[in-house]
């Protein structure tokens, strides 16, 4: 546990200087300060497997805030935990993904394919897959994961093509980002 929340919260938040800033913003969303993480971030991981000619999504996003927002947006309770719910689940995380995740592959928008999800620790794993994409020499990504529910949300961004990583950050309100191999 310690080990995930130091390479998924705590390293990228010292990297980008956020502990300094003196920790959560006031004027968060929807939030009551009880209830509040000391940070709002999600990452998106986006790897282009040469082989099978996709794209690999992986989404970490904070668990009880991502049940918070789909049921604000479903209105209704959520429990991504009820087996008896999955298929129901599955279509709340794949209809606010593909809402707020837009990819576009050498200047065409491409089809994000919902795959599945899990829970590991205090996170949702949300896989989702581009079909038919042979080559890669630039992505642009439109992310506004949790930006309906906090204005101090971070987005971590990490593409790798060919085995070369490139990362960044957006800290809301921003939302793009393009990355050239």
């Amino acid at each position: 546990m310690a080990t995930l929340l130091y390479k998924w919260c705590v390293l990228p938040l010292l990297l980008s200087g956020l502990l300094m800033s003196g920790g959560v913003n006031e004027n968060s969303t929807n939030i009551n300060a009880e209830e509040a993480h000391p940070v709002h971030i999600s990452t998106v991981e986006i790897d282009h497997n040469e082989t099978d000619k996709t794209l690999e999504l992986t989404c970490k996003i904070f668990w009880d805030d991502f049940e918070k927002i789909l049921a604000q947006n479903n209105k209704t309770k959520v429990d991504l935990l009820d087996a008896g719910k999955k298929t129901e689940n599955n279509k709340w995380i794949a209809d606010y993904i593909i809402k707020h995740l837009q990819i576009n592959v050498d200047g065409k928008a491409v089809s994000l394919g919902f795959v599945g999800f899990e829970k590991e620790d205090v996170v949702i794993f949300s896989y989702l897959q581009v079909d038919n994409i042979p080559s890669v020499k630039k992505i642009s990504v439109t992310d506004n994961i949790m930006h309906d529910m906090f204005d101090d949300q971070v987005e971590i961004i990490h593409v790798i093509v060919k085995g070369n990583r490139q990362s960044t950050k957006l800290e809301y309100p921003n939302k793009e980002a393009s990355f050239s191999f």
